[in-house]
């Protein structure tokens, strides 16, 4: 098993491709902890997991609180003792032209794709640091890179992870820490699923494999940059679109 006895955290891992990651990683060996705002949602892929042999615990999160991801991290120290992977993986979107996209839609998507990532991984690191190792996998887009009409705010959020991506790599890496991002291009998830079926038939045209990414491309993606094979990895922007960036 390729995380045998790591503990992972995977913010927003109760739906798509969270849930995805997080149900692989437990199949790695990693004990997880879905951290995610629904209950619900993150009741259930602990349930998954634990009905397959996998270890779980579902802490509920707000990654736009700084109080409340103290308190998550808290309790994973208080069970599990250890911290070894970060996966920043929480996201949303509230999409709207320029011309109308309100500031409260700006600052909410900021605040989630942004900010949650800054809180939590200022959280989590200085454990990562006493033990002089960790795995942080943040979760950009190709949106991020190329940007999108009627994302503003997603595509600035996005780009930033970037940002951070590669500064943290430069003060975490001699650490021990390795830093890292990817890049999802379109995912089958629900963020997807409202898009209108004319406009998704022209994304997939640009497509080169001509099918929309799986959640499972992602999370396979996840777990490399999270393995051992990955340790030598670090400050990367890993674009898992099916060739949509070229």
């Amino acid at each position: 098993m390729r995380l045998a006895e790591k503990v992972a955290i995977v913010t927003g891992g109760g739906s798509g491709i969270g849930k995805e990651a997080s149900k692989l990683f437990a199949r790695e060996g990693a004990k997880v902890v879905v951290a995610e705002f629904n209950e619900h949602a993150g009741q259930d892929t602990v349930q998954t997991i634990r009905e397959t042999g996998g270890e779980a615990l579902f802490i509920q999160v707000d990654v736009s609180d700084l109080d409340s991801v103290e308190r998550m991290a808290a309790q994973v120290i208080e069970q599990f003792g250890q911290i070894d992977i970060l996966i920043n993986n929480a996201g949303i979107t509230q999409d709207a032209m320029l011309s109308k996209m309100t500031p409260e839609q700006w600052h909410r998507v900021l605040n989630v794709n942004l900010n949650g990532v800054f809180y939590c991984t200022r959280t989590v690191a200085p454990h990562m640091v006493k033990r002089g190792s960790g795995k942080i996998i943040n979760t950009s887009s190709i949106v991020g890179v190329q940007g999108n009409m009627g994302q503003t705010n997603y595509a600035a959020a996005k780009a930033g992870v970037i940002g951070v991506t590669k500064t943290w790599a430069k003060e975490l890496g001699f650490k021990g820490i390795t830093v890292n991002a990817v890049a999802p291009g379109y995912v089958e998830t629900g963020m997807v699923a409202t898009v209108p079926e004319k406009v998704l038939q022209g994304m997939l045209e640009k497509v080169p494999l001509r099918r929309l990414g799986k959640p499972s491309d992602i999370a396979n993606a996840y777990l490399f940059l999270a393995s051992s094979e990955a340790d030598y990895v670090n400050g990367t922007v890993l674009e898992v679109n099916g060739g949509l960036s070229i």
